[in-house]
């Protein structure tokens, strides 16, 4: 690669756990001969994914080439945060040949797009290709591709409810930007589950995106990088619901963490997650605990009552400190109720 080749970057977009993490470990392990960089923006104060990824580091993507931006959405802090990292990584001893961002779940694609055309990086870089997952089995069940006739019936009997919700809204402009469209957890929904998915999704697109079924985050790299879509100079065939606006805010969403003893049965903590989001619509919940009598940390990630949980690595010299980041609409935050529930 000489100075004058653009970097390319491969931004990869969805909904809170729809796999880019696991995605991003797959592309780690199988870099097709290129030293990576990848920058993780979370939501939340624990950097959860950060971490997993840095576990995962070795020689094509060094612990120095995984960066974290925990300061907030990655499309809302774009001057502060976004360009002078990228201009950091460009800028290191050995020059990585391609980038990966991970954006937040809740972060919309366009606007971190139209930061590639600022003058300090336009000529240094450009977007191979936005990648956007998809939950095949959330989306076959129609949780963020409301029915727009029921909608409408609904909203004539009462004019006060809105049923485009914060949720759909992210979901659509992560779709509408994407140059491939992934459908993760395709064991889970079946080949039913799959095909429903599709539908939704063709019907809110403006474009034809190929979809393709993914399990567990595995799929040929060079299905990913390489794309060569220049989407920085492509804006105006990837639509927003936030066209024409400045920016858009997170009020929608909050964020607490969890502060817990050392737990004795990861069992009894999979079921209190499983009732938090029943009770009180957590969205996700990530991080890491101690459980007694065991020199590994517990690695806990959840997606709705979908609870997932393994021991990662050991804890080492680091404090056996138990934090869970716990994600949800605005409305649906309760702290205390969370401690409680969570034994906090």
């Amino acid at each position: 690669m000489t100075d004058l080749t653009k970097i390319p970057v491969t931004v990869i977009t969805g909904f809170l756990g729809a796999g880019k993490t696991t995605l991003i470990r797959h592309l780690m392990q199988n870099p097709q001969g290129k030293r990576l960089a990848i920058l993780v923006n979370e939501f939340g104060t624990v950097g959860v994914d950060g971490d997993i990824l840095k576990s995962c580091a070795d020689e094509n993507c060094p612990v120095e080439n995984i960066v974290e931006l925990a300061n907030g959405c990655i499309c809302c802090t774009v001057a502060d945060d976004f360009i002078p990292t990228i201009e950091q990584l460009m800028a290191m001893p050995q020059r990585p040949d391609h980038i990966l961002i991970e954006t937040s779940g809740l972060a919309l694609p366009k606007p971190l797009l139209k930061a590639f055309d600022w003058p300090a990086i336009r000529s240094r870089i450009t977007v191979d290709g936005v990648i956007a997952l998809a939950d095949a089995e959330a989306v076959a069940a129609g949780r963020f591709a409301p029915d727009v006739e029921a909608v409408e019936t609904q909203r004539a009997a009462d004019p006060s409810l809105d049923h485009e919700t914060p949720l759909s809204e992210v979901f659509e402009d992560q779709i509408l930007c994407a140059d491939l469209i992934l459908l993760s957890k395709a064991d889970l929904a079946g080949d039913a589950g799959l095909a429903a998915a599709k539908e939704v999704i063709a019907a809110e697109m403006n474009r034809t995106v190929p979809m393709l079924a993914m399990t567990e985050g595995v799929i040929d790299p060079r299905v990913i990088l390489g794309l060569n879509a220049a989407a920085e100079d492509d804006l105006a065939a990837r639509p927003s619901h936030h066209d024409g606006a400045d920016d858009h805010e997170h009020d929608d969403f909050d964020s607490v963490v969890i502060d817990l003893p050392e737990i004795t049965d990861p069992e009894t903590l999979t079921a209190a997650i499983q009732r938090l989001a029943r009770e009180q619509h957590i969205l996700r919940v990530k991080g890491h605990v101690a459980v007694a009598g065991k020199p590994l940390r517990l690695l806990v990630q959840a997606v709705g009552e979908r609870v997932r949980t393994q021991f990662d690595k050991p804890w080492g010299a680091a404090p056996r400190r138990s934090q869970l980041v716990v994600i949800a609409e605005h409305h649906d935050i309760d702290e205390a109720a969370i401690r409680k529930v969570l034994g906090a």
